[in-house]
């Protein structure tokens, strides 16, 4: 019986991942005991997520892959070049309990993304894809969280898959969220979908942040390396701080249009704070969670509009790789360089709450 090369590739690369992580892991070190599968199919991925422990797992549903990807959960690219998100990114709070997905010992979690409909798969040919998924908030019914040595969330990661994408597919895209509704423009903004007095409230957050966003550039091009850079970028080099400055000249200067350029729409029943997506600058979907935050200070409605704003790719093009202070703060001492494309870490620089120099 031939078995389709697809899979043979699939499963060589799986037993390859595997036998590299146990050779690069420290000895001790926690192991993640969901093991990841994945087959090629044209332009689109089977995955397969088997809980091996002899304990129950709780996953954060839009951590796992699914037709509806709500993250950027995989790294793609052609030719050696990395291919552009097009999916939701957007800001989380705490999940709740029906926000977790359950596996039980044993249990698999079987699913196929269409990668066409999230990523800028625009040409025919082999596509490199690795799931690489953080598993914040993701624990064992022992207690345990799934965390590295460093605290910092264990990655739900696959082998690299080559995965053909055909001529009669390249271009093929899935449009994102609505948008509908009626629209006004108050004040130099656009707002969709909104009530007067969600109009007044987010208006509002936009003035906020605004104010944010000049402090926080204004620090940056003043050279300063105190304690509130190091806590939420790390430590020093001339490069990852110009790389912060350069955030937050895009992320200011996108904030200030006047001319009806940055678009909040109303129109989003989720349990996030906001999302957006990055290649349709500049609307803010913002959703249950923005609306009870406070209006400044830590997690606010004005940090929520700068989160969103620096995940464009024309501003500063950072992804979502922890949420909340205490993990940013985490991620800035262990991994800068993801602190500097995580977009809570500059929603927090931004807030300054408590105030640091």
């Amino acid at each position: 019986m031939s078995v389709p090369v697809a899979r043979i590739a699939a499963v060589t690369a799986i037993l390859c991942g595997g036998i590299a992580v146990a050779l690069a892991a420290p000895r001790n070190a926690p192991v993640n005991p969901l093991r990841v599968g994945m087959f090629a199919g044209d332009g689109a991925v089977e995955v397969i997520v088997t809980n091996t422990s002899n304990k129950v797992a709780r996953v954060p549903k839009w951590q796992l892959p699914s037709g509806e990807l709500q993250a950027n959960l995989f790294r793609v690219s052609r030719d050696g070049q990395p291919v552009a998100y097009e999916g939701m990114l957007a800001k989380r709070g705490l999940p709740g309990p029906s926000d977790f997905a359950i596996l039980r010992p044993g249990q698999s979690y079987r699913t196929v993304v269409d990668l066409g409909e999230f990523y800028a798969l625009d040409k025919a040919g082999q596509y490199t894809v690795t799931l690489s998924s953080p598993l914040q908030h993701a624990s064992m019914s022992d207690g345990r969280m799934l965390r590295t040595s460093r605290g910092l969330p264990m990655l739900l990661q696959s082998a690299p898959l080559q995965v053909w994408n055909s001529a009669a597919r390249a271009g093929h895209k899935k449009p994102g969220s609505g948008g509908g509704g009626s629209t006004t423009v108050v004040n130099g903004v656009t707002f969709a979908s909104c009530s007067s007095t969600q109009i007044n409230q987010s208006g509002q957050a936009v003035v906020d942040a605004r104010g944010y966003t000049q402090n926080a550039r204004n620090y940056l091009a003043g050279g300063t390396v105190g304690a509130r850079y190091t806590t939420w970028f790390g430590s020093y080099t001339s490069s990852r701080y110009n790389t912060a400055s350069s955030h937050f000249v895009a992320i200011d200067n996108a904030m200030d249009q006047s001319g009806g350029q940055v678009k909040i729409n109303c129109g989003c029943n989720g349990s996030e704070y906001a999302h957006v997506y990055a290649n349709r600058p500049y609307e803010i979907f913002v959703c249950r969670a923005f609306w009870p935050a406070p209006a400044k200070g830590t997690d606010s409605k004005a940090g929520t509009l700068i989160h969103e704003m620096s995940h464009f790719d024309v501003v500063a093009g950072t992804n979502d790789w922890v949420y909340g202070q205490s993990a940013a703060k985490n991620l800035a001492a262990t991994n800068p360089t993801n602190a500097l494309d995580n977009a809570d870490n500059h929603e927090y620089f931004a807030e300054n709450n408590p105030s640091q120099n």
